[in-house]
């Protein structure tokens, strides 16, 4: 595998991690959150407002781009099955500029967004407490942004007619797994 290839594997694993690592946190900080409200009588604060915005838009958007690394998004094949082989390889491959022209632009506009935010000083009051949210909005742009680099990095392979080295990261011992 090349050494962008590698790089784009092992920086899509870590975000994987990342989003991993932000469940098992959300699972915990739930829990902790009903056991206190019942054995203590008072709820964790912040809760709802960390689970909201940080746990569940990690998890959801920074590890995008390993479905990308896995080709595991969802697609119709109920056409492209009945093209021949290198139909089917030419249309996977122009398919991807309009694939990286979406995942750019939601890089893009989550990042302007993101620097909007974290401008105003976006937070959330909870309780007696204020929560800074807007880091939050940096994960769209990252797992976007992660997902297009795979897209172009793709796309560049297959105008230069070489084979797909990102595949050999899915078997987990290229992507650092």
């Amino acid at each position: 595998m090349s050494t962008p290839g590698r790089l784009l594997a092992r920086t899509t694993s870590l975000a994987t991690l990342i989003a991993g690592i932000a469940i098992a946190l959300m699972m915990l900080h739930v829990s902790l959150d009903v056991a206190f409200r019942y054995l203590l009588g008072a709820p964790l604060p912040g809760t709802l407002t960390v689970v909201t915005y940080y746990y569940m838009v990690i998890a959801a958007f920074v590890p995008l781009a390993f479905a990308e690394l896995r080709r595991a998004h969802i697609s119709m094949e109920i056409v492209t099955d009945l093209l021949p082989r290198r139909g089917r390889n030419m249309l996977e491959g122009w398919m991807l500029v309009p694939t990286g022209l979406v995942t750019g632009l939601l890089t893009w506009r989550g990042f302007e967004e993101a620097l909007k935010q974290q401008a105003i000083g976006a937070a959330q009051i909870q309780g007696s407490s204020s929560i800074p949210i807007w880091p939050a909005y940096y994960a769209l742009p990252l797992g976007a942004g992660l997902m297009t680099l795979l897209v172009i990095y793709r796309f560049v392979n297959f105008l230069r007619r070489r084979p797909d080295d990102l595949a050999a990261a899915t078997s987990g011992r290229e992507a650092g797994l």
